[in-house]
């Protein structure tokens, strides 16, 4: 790789490489496994309540992704390309991407296989229509992210809450064909997303910064560097 088009914007990892020049690289250096992960679902919600005990809830804001992630002790080699890579993002200046590894592929490996574009949707449905020649399904749990060409700022990821099918759906909805599925999202879409958009479950990217603007680590008797990470998704 003599030249280069872009430094890397991917936290390294075991499954994603980077080399002396800072650019994804198969034949890079590969950055440490998460020791530990602590995921957060957060939702901002108002709740009134009268003097009688009725309630009455909004949701005027926005939802967000959250997690901190903890390394086992690492050397020197293990540690650089790590700390390295989050010095260039300067704290919270640049935001960055980061692939979960419990949320990398679908749990239906048949599924993971599939090409699969979005019908038209607007923003705050909470359905997308997956479409494609559709072999296995998605599953409540699995991630998502959307590439729409007529959006290129649509980076929020999904997670998918239900799957409704061709014989499978709500009473009074469209139903799905068979090359179709229809999945529930947690949060509704954020954006509009247009016709053919591509929907990406392999390896879905969350676009994060880090929560403060300072890096520090530990180093033990044994030379060995103990490291923590908090992250928030933080959109264009």
């Amino acid at each position: 790789m003599p030249t280069f088009t872009t430094f890397s914007d991917l936290l390294p990892d075991p499954n994603n490489k980077i080399n002396n020049a800072g650019v994804s690289d198969s034949t890079g250096t590969a950055g440490p496994g998460f020791a530990k992960i602590k995921f957060t679902s957060g939702n901002t919600t108002q709740v009134s309540r009268t003097i009688s005990g009725r309630g009455v809830t909004a949701s005027p804001s926005y939802h967000n992704w959250s997690f901190d992630i903890s390394y086992n002790p690492m050397t020197r080699s293990e540690f650089d390309p790590v700390s390295t890579f989050l010095e260039s993002r300067r704290g919270r200046l640049n935001p960055f991407y980061v692939i979960l590894p419990q949320h990398a592929a679908p749990k239906d490996a048949t599924f993971a296989t599939n090409s699969l574009t979005a019908s038209a949707t607007p923003a705050g449905s909470p359905t997308l229509m997956l479409n494609g020649v559709i072999t296995g399904n998605p599953s409540p749990g699995d991630f998502f992210t959307i590439t729409d060409n007529a959006d290129v700022n649509h980076k929020k990821a999904y997670k998918v809450l239900r799957v409704e099918d061709n014989s499978t759906y709500q009473v009074g909805s469209i139903q799905p064909s068979a090359t179709q599925r229809r999945v529930w999202t947690q949060p509704p879409m954020s954006r509009a997303v247009a016709s053919g958009a591509v929907v990406n479950f392999v390896n879905p990217r969350f676009r994060v910064t880090q929560k403060g603007d300072t890096m520090e680590y530990d180093l033990d008797t044994d030379n060995l560097y103990q490291f923590s990470l908090s992250l928030e998704e933080i959109l264009p």
